[in-house]
Formats: structure tokens, C-alpha cells, sequence
């Protein structure tokens, strides 16, 4: 017989509060780590003082326990819900909800929704949050919180290809859109890609990709080829950190990939800076 875990949502608004604040004050290492190799692999001058400055930048957050950027995003949380498991206490929503109330304001983090696209009065505590839930298999609950800011947000999209371009034309595309993107989404930028699915999945799994540890590659060597053709590419643009040219463009390319219909060829291309943020926790 299966047992049932019992999680009390309580604790998924304690975790959700807690990742809040880390993801806004601390950058995965593996982001970190790849600036600061690339800053001692530029070519550049003017971008190899670009990236010093990011790196200054990095520490200075970290000495004085700062968001490492002014822009502490719109919540988005992804919570995998094990199937044995009973959530007890309350509504999910309202718990992941209050956690990104609590998180934002007890970590002094800038609160930037607003209620209505339109009418866009703030909501004052950065609710609500933009919520994924998964059912998966084991008795536990992981949650991630990644802080989306909209400097890089602004600058994604989405093409529904035919299937004939193949290949040449979803490249093409990739690239397109980090060529309009140009210096806005302050790079170095890591290049979250979704291909397949329909036109909301495929610009879910590009989100998805963009909290892919960046030196982890695709599990399909066509996908993970194609990951570094894509990088070499996107560095040969000389944007460069920042705009001001170089070889440093992008830190990484993520490819997530659906099943798609045999007539569509949907693409989406999350793009994000180069504090690329997430923090995730299991509750068990």
C-alpha cells in the first residue's frame, strides 16, 4: 500500500520565502563561475573591463548583502509535487503567494507588478506570482523560485515556423531575435530555447531551459551539438557584455524540447541576463 505524506503548505510559503531572497542575493555558481572565466578568456579590452565590473559588482552585492540587481524580478514558481504526496493547510496559490509577499519584503527586494497590464496599479508586495505545478513521481515537493526581471524578459520571442525551414530556419530565428535584442537585455546573456510543443508550451520550456545548470548539456547530442553551434554563433555577433563588442555575448544556451504537431514548428527563445536567477529547495 502507498503511503501518503502529508506537507503542510506552510511550508512550501517558508520555502517559497526563503528562495525569494536567496535567488535575488546570491547568482548560481555555475553563472558566476562562467563570467569569471570568460572575463580571463576575452579578447577585448573594453569587454574584458566590462566584465571586471560585473564581477565587482557581484561581490559588492555579496559584501553588503544586496540583490544583485536592482531589478529583483516578477516571481516565477515552479513547485514538482510528488503524487504521494497531500498538501494540507490551506490553497497552494495563497501559500506560494504569501511566501513572495513575506520574501519581498522582509528581504527588501523591489516590488514590480502591477494589478492590471493596463490600468497598472503595484500590487506593493510583488503578488501575485506566475505559478507552474508538475505532478511527478515520489512523495516530496521541489520548488524553485526564479526572479524574472523584464530588461530581459522584454527582449524574447516566439516564431511558429513550418516544419519545412528544418534546422537552418529554427537557428536562424535563435539568432535573429538575440540580434534584436542587441545590448538590451544586459549581456552576457544566457539563451534559454524551447522547440516543439504548442505555442504556450514551447515558450514554457524556453523558461524551463534558462534554469538548466549551464554546464549541463542536453541529454540528446543532436540538441547538445546544436547548444554549442548556437553559442559559437552568438558569440561570433560581437555584442559583447554589455553592448560594447567582444566575445562574450552569451554565457550559454539551454534547449528544452515537446512533441509538436506535424504541421508546426514552434520556437521560443527566453533570453536572460547575465544575472540569470534561480534557487530551488526540496521539501521532504
Amino acid at each position: 500500500m502507498i503511503k501518503i505524506k502529508e506537507i503542510d503548505v506552510k511550508k512550501i510559503t517558508e520555502t517559497v520565502k526563503d528562495l525569494c531572497i536567496t535567488a535575488n542575493k546570491t547568482l548560481p555558481s555555475d553563472i558566476e563561475e562562467k563570467i569569471y572565466f570568460c572575463s580571463n578568456c576575452e579578447k577585448n579590452s573594453l569587454a574584458k573591463s566590462v566584465l571586471s565590473d560585473i564581477e565587482n559588482n557581484l561581490k559588492a552585492a555579496k559584501d553588503m548583502n544586496l540583490p544583485i540587481c536592482q531589478d529583483t524580478g516578477m516571481a516565477v514558481v515552479f513547485l514538482d509535487i510528488g503524487q504521494d504526496v497531500h498538501l494540507v493547510g490551506g490553497n497552494l496559490s495563497d501559500a506560494v503567494n504569501l511566501g513572495v509577499k513575506l520574501g519581498y519584503e522582509q528581504g527588501l527586494l523591489r516590488k514590480s507588478v502591477v494589478n492590471d497590464p493596463l490600468l497598472r496599479v503595484n500590487t506593493d508586495d510583488n503578488t501575485p506570482a506566475v505559478i507552474h505545478t508538475r505532478i511527478v513521481e515520489g512523495d516530496c515537493v521541489t520548488v524553485t523560485v526564479a526572479p524574472k526581471g523584464f530588461g530581459s524578459e522584454n527582449m524574447s520571442g516566439i516564431s511558429m515556423l513550418k516544419p519545412a525551414v528544418g534546422k537552418e530556419g529554427v537557428v536562424n530565428a535563435i539568432l535573429e531575435t538575440v540580434k534584436k535584442a542587441s545590448n538590451n537585455p544586459c549581456p552576457p546573456i544566457v539563451v534559454g530555447v524551447g522547440i516543439g510543443g504548442d505555442f504556450e508550451q514551447c515558450a514554457l520550456l524556453s523558461k524551463i531551459a534558462l534554469c538548466r545548470d549551464i554546464n549541463i548539456r542536453n541529454s540528446n547530442s543532436f540538441y547538445a551539438d546544436l547548444e554549442k553551434e548556437l553559442l559559437d554563433k552568438i558569440n561570433s555577433l560581437d555584442i559583447g557584455p554589455q553592448g560594447f563588442g567582444g566575445d562574450t555575448t552569451a554565457l550559454a544556451v539551454n534547449i528544452e524540447t515537446a512533441p509538436t504537431h506535424i504541421a508546426g514548428l514552434p520556437v521560443a527563445v527566453n533570453i536572460g541576463c547575465f544575472v540569470t536567477r534561480h534557487a530551488t529547495a526540496v521539501i521532504e
